[in-house]
């Protein structure tokens, strides 16, 4: 963020100020907001909610869940150091006004209250509304503001505007209901249909990296790319919100928002210009080109217990506030398919879920691959496709993997990276996404917001699933916490040709090292003196570790460098890794330097 890039005087009004989104996400943008100088003298926070708490209380509140956030492995909120000094700046800002969301009193008594506070602070009669409540108070609220006449613009009295939460809407009849009432209290340029995942850096990175280089865009279509996949992956379950999130689900909750936007961003059209209304409608003809989805094109899943890093969870049905016999998914996969001139015949694969073995969002882009023919007559050996990941969180960043000739006589292939992380090169910002948008909000600028015809094409597309998902399923729960979500997600992209996707991992592993394909005299023996080795280990190995250890020692020996799933205890390993080398010189006693390296290659344990 930008020391010098100071919002204008303002009072934001934020609508359940006692809720999750506020504590999580609202209050901590704000104090990262004032801490990178971004917030003027000319600001304050008025929090309203039917608590029956007092404003001090409210405070505390807020304290206290900061610094709980700071000490949560998965929580967006991070820094290296609390400043005191901007919390307390903060926090005597803050204002507390107890009131019930559908009772007028409550919006007239507000409005007294941002009278006393515009005259106190001097915030010019500025007024942003943020409502962090209950999608179903959302209509209600509106009218509300309307009625009291809080979002009435007059001239030289300041601006009105309205954030908007996601979900917008339940289904595409109540989000065209909801559209049709803020038409009714608001101009189009007052509503803020908000999703924060276009507030992360990495986010907006993605135009600059496919617009401003000439390397990535004309390679940015279907000729060159094979499919894409998409990812929003969660370790946390419903942490007390069942009440919230078992009316709405996962996919209501992530799909019609927070992965459609990353799939405008990446298949969108170049726009003539950044502004408002060409970023709007760029992104509005994707998901408009987005073919019906078919029922066997979606899978859902629920999750059971399990272990997360290595602790016990429940399972969702035995969550706090989830009813017991919940057939809410908490997993959604799906192929998508974007009938436009760049991407026919190229799909979309998209994936999210909670309790899922690692916390990661990511845009992988897999290549076609390279039709090989100028080593038809060499030993070229396992080959694999080439990746473009956006690195969304939570290692910020882009990796670029592809092949090289692995050093040696023989001409073989391995899969190397190149990494750009944001930490390497810019100074580290701590930021929860929200905080360009809140800047963006209050100048006015909605180019990073949802317009009336995207949300409502978002829910056009989804609409036929929530038909069919009437239907209760059968197979609940249907994936253990900590796994990588249920088993038909996988055959989902298996019987698509034959993708896999890419393993949930916690950051940037190395790619992994393929043996060239044996073809030498000497890797009939190594193969079978692996597989003697490994038989010798799995004896020395528990039983558990017993047949992965075996498989390990295979797959290591295998062609196309198929990689080994499971791992073996360090004890083992070392053992398998001992006699292999000096089976290994055994085998290629006599032969060149090239073919011990290539054979001592072909043997080891790749790492995943």
């Amino acid at each position: 963020m930008n020391e010098q890039e100071t919002t204008p005087p303002c009072i934001i009004v934020v609508l359940g100020a006692r809720g999750d989104l506020t504590k999580r996400l609202v209050m901590p943008a704000l104090y990262n907001l004032r801490r990178a100088g971004a917030l003027g003298e000319q600001f304050a926070i008025v929090g309203m909610d039917h608590g029956d708490i007092s404003e001090r209380s409210w405070r505390t509140m807020m304290g206290q869940s900061m610094t709980e956030l700071l000490s949560s492995r998965d929580a967006e909120f991070q820094t290296d150091e609390f400043d005191t000094d901007t919390w307390e700046w903060l926090r005597e800002r803050m204002h507390y006004l107890r009131g019930d969301f559908t009772d007028l009193g409550a919006y007239q008594a507000l409005d007294g209250v941002l009278e006393k506070l515009h005259k106190r602070y001097g915030t010019q009669g500025n007024v942003l509304f943020y409502l962090a409540t209950a999608a179903r108070f959302f209509e209600p609220v509106l009218l509300n503001l309307g009625e009291a006449g809080l979002v009435k613009q007059r001239e030289g009295q300041g601006w009105r505007r309205v954030i908007v939460e996601k979900p917008f809407g339940h289904d595409l009849p109540s989000a065209v209901a909801l559209n049709a009432t803020v038409a009714r209290v608001l101009h189009e340029d007052q509503v803020f249909r908000i999703d924060h995942f276009l507030g992360k850096e990495t986010v907006q990175n993605i135009l600059a990296f496919r617009f401003a280089n000439g390397l990535f865009e004309p390679v940015w279509n279907r000729d060159r790319i094979d499919h894409v996949q998409i990812t929003a992956a969660e370790t946390i379950g419903v942490e007390g919100r069942g009440r919230f999130y078992d009316p709405t689900g996962c996919l209501r909750d992530m799909v019609p928002n927070h992965l459609f936007q990353l799939l405008a961003m990446i298949a969108m059209e170049p726009p003539a210009a950044f502004t408002t209304e060409a970023m709007h409608r760029r992104r509005a003809e994707v998901i408009e080109a987005v073919r019906p989805i078919k029922p066997e094109d979606v899978v859902r899943g629920q999750y059971a217990s399990g272990a997360v890093s290595r602790s016990a969870v429940p399972g969702y049905r035995e969550e706090d506030t989830v009813p017991e016999d919940s057939e809410t998914e908490t997993y959604v996969a799906m192929k998508l398919q974007v009938d436009t001139w760049r991407w026919a015949g190229v799909p979309f694969y998209l994936r999210t879920g909670k309790r899922l073995r690692e916390r990661t969002t990511e845009i992988a882009i897999r290549f076609k691959p390279a039709p090989l023919a100028p080593f038809r007559s060499t030993e070229v050996g396992g080959y694999g496709p080439d990746w473009l990941v956006l690195h969304i969180q939570p290692d910020e960043g882009i990796s670029l993997q592809f092949d090289v000739k692995r050093p040696g006589a023989q001409v073989a292939l391995a899969p190397v990276r190149m990494d750009f992380r944001y930490r390497d090169w810019f100074p580290k910002e701590y930021t929860v996404g929200y905080e360009r948008l809140l800047q963006d909000c209050m100048k006015g600028e909605a180019g990073l917001f949802q317009d009336a015809a995207m949300v409502e094409a978002a829910w056009r597309i989804v609409q036929p699933i929530l038909d069919a998902w009437k239907q209760p399923p059968s197979d609940f729960p249907n994936y253990a916490a900590g796994s990588a979500g249920p088993s038909a997600a996988d055959a989902l992209l298996a019987m698509n040709g034959g993708h896999a996707w890419r393993a949930l991992t916690p950051g940037r592993k190395p790619p992994p090292r393929r043996a060239p394909e044996a073809r030498s005299s000497a890797a009939t023996p190594i193969k079978k003196a692996t597989k003697k080795i490994a038989k010798k280990a799995s004896k020395a190995t528990p039983k558990r570790a017993a047949a992965p250890a075996a498989k390990s020692a295979q797959g290591a020996a295998g062609s196309h460098g198929k990689v080994a799933k499971t791992s073996v205890t360090k004890r083992a390993t070392k053992k398998v890794a001992k006699a292999a080398a000096k089976t290994v010189s055994k085998a290629a006693a006599g032969k060149s330097a090239a073919k011990k390296s290539a054979s001592k290659t072909a043997v080891r344990t790749p790492r995943s």
